[in-house]
């Protein structure tokens, strides 16, 4: 499946800014599932650079700066991106029990779980309590297949969260998520993390896109599309195997992977830092429409 995505970003500032350095994570990732054929970013201001970097975790990262002085900033991402289908089949037949993972993760034996026992460590966003590590032992029952167990914590987190785009902020701690049972795509992340990795599990935060579809006879409507957030568990032997917990769905051909990190504030799509401004606001319109 091909996609063409345009990411837009919009700050409007209250008063003038004189200067603003800016990170962004919007170049899509590209391995054996996922080709970004194409990727480029403009920004208004024009800056006076633009370049890429890699970070600690593999994502790209584009660098800019904008000297002129400005009230609103405009950075659009556009992209081409071929998504490969993922074999399904037999998937979920992997047998090796969660506890066995969890005991390889605590001595790493090669190079990938080395590097993946870094995700078992939890983060300001996915702090766990006992109550949190409970809910998680309640799908992760002795001696279950690691993946059996991910899928059914993802259905539960599906069936008993509401989603609530007006419950939530970006500092809202998981144990109030659990708490109230609401909230949205980044917060159900950062709770299946949170239980994960209170079982000595490795999990990582992934952030990108998936393609909304509109009603039957009527048009898509133009930046109705929106970032999405799942998250990904590490399976000796298979590597990283993907969770999307908003749509209780093993992420396929209709999902894009922007970044991958440890929470929301590894990967954020666009930071940064500038002089003046005073209270600002932020709108993002996301375009994902299929070339084929």
């Amino acid at each position: 499946m091909r996609y063409r995505i345009k990411h837009t970003t919009t700050y409007q500032y209250q008063e003038k800014v004189s200067l603003s350095q800016n990170q962004a994570r919007l170049i899509p990732q590209q391995d054996e599932y996922q080709r970004c054929i194409s990727c480029q970013i403009s920004v208004e201001p024009p800056p006076d650079y633009l370049t890429d970097y890699r970070d600690y975790f593999g994502n790209q990262v584009s660098v800019f700066e904008v000297p002129t002085l400005h009230d609103k900033m405009v950075v659009t991402a556009i992209s081409e991106v071929e998504v490969l289908s993922r074999p399904q089949q037999g998937l979920f037949d992997q047998q090796l029990p969660w506890e066995a993972v969890r005991d390889r993760l605590r001595a790493p034996f090669d190079p990938s779980s080395l590097l993946a026992a870094e995700y078992c460590l939890p983060t300001q966003f996915t702090k766990a309590n006992e109550d949190i590590r409970q809910y998680a032992l309640q799908s992760f029952t002795p001696g279950r297949p690691m993946l059996g167990a991910c899928e059914d914590l993802m259905a539960r987190i599906f069936n008993e969260f509401q989603f609530d785009a007006g419950f939530s902020t970006i500092n809202t701690p998981v144990s109030e998520v659990f708490a109230h049972k609401r909230g949205v795509c980044q917060d159900f992340s950062h709770f299946a993390l949170a239980c994960i990795r209170s079982l000595g599990l490795a999990a990582r935060y992934v952030s990108g896109y998936i393609e909304t579809l509109p009603p039957p006879g009527q048009p898509k409507l133009e930046g109705a599309d929106a970032t999405h957030a799942w998250f990904s568990v590490y399976m000796p032997g298979l590597g990283w195997q993907d969770f999307d917990p908003t749509n209780n769905l093993v992420p396929g051909s209709q999902h894009v992977t922007l970044a991958s990190g440890r929470d929301f504030a590894d990967i954020t799509p666009l930071k940064g830092v500038m002089f003046g401004g005073g209270s600002h606001t932020l709108a993002v319109a996301v375009d994902m429409n299929r070339l084929d």
